[in-house]
């Protein structure tokens, strides 16, 4: 597990102390790059990501990571706005007077489904701190986390729930806590912030 080549790509939109050290608390020490090299010899990737959307696909387009991104073929996981930058397009880029689904920033385009403002009704946004997450139990990366397990939210938009969600959470509306597509995995909720059950998630992605 330690001789793992773990890269975290620097989006240059994430504050990468806490990630690196979720790491490392298992064994394993992740380099920090955005060096394409360093990517395609990786045997898994991390996509951090805090911020907006807008300016995180701006810094992925600035740094050339786009393509490199798509064409990956070693398990990767995204992490918050690092899960939502794998989806089709996203709401995130309202201001002043537009509407919800008038100004959409085209994403990475690799999981079905569109970034939206959550519907919450009368529940505060953000969406922040503990909350359950449901699922089949049938998936590694979900290996010895029940259904029912608590995670750390801290966020606005959500990635509606498509074929390719493999957990869910509900916040007013249900929306994806984990995707997975191929080799793409991506979780809402910031694992390094989620004790025990967000370290055994991190674990199970090790060992895909």
């Amino acid at each position: 597990m330690s001789n793992q080549k773990l890269v975290i790509i620097d989006t240059g939109c994430a504050n990468l102390a806490s990630v690196r050290m979720a790491f490392e608390r298992l064994g394993v020490t992740p380099l920090v790059s955005r060096d394409a090299a360093d990517i395609e010899r990786a045997d898994k990737l991390i996509l951090p990501g805090v911020g907006t959307a807008v300016a995180a696909m701006r810094n992925l387009n600035e740094r050339n990571l786009v393509p490199l991104i798509r064409a990956a073929r070693q398990p990767l996981l995204g992490f918050c706005l690092g899960m939502q930058m794998l989806a089709q397009a996203s709401e995130e880029t309202m201001c002043g007077n537009e509407k919800p689904g008038e100004g959409l920033i085209d994403c990475l385009g690799i999981v079905p489904g569109r970034i939206r403002l959550m519907k919450v009704g009368n529940l505060r946004l953000p969406h922040m701190g503990w909350n359950q997450i449901e699922h089949d139990e049938t998936h590694p990366l979900l290996k010895g986390i029940p259904s029912g397990s608590y995670f750390y939210f801290v966020h606005s938009y959500a990635l509606e729930v498509t074929a390719a969600t493999l957990a869910s959470c509900d916040y007013g509306t249900p929306f994806t806590a984990i995707v997975g597509q191929d080799n793409f995995f991506g979780a809402q909720f910031h694992p390094e912030r989620s004790g025990a059950a967000g370290a055994r998630l991190l674990q199970n992605f090790l060992e895909l």
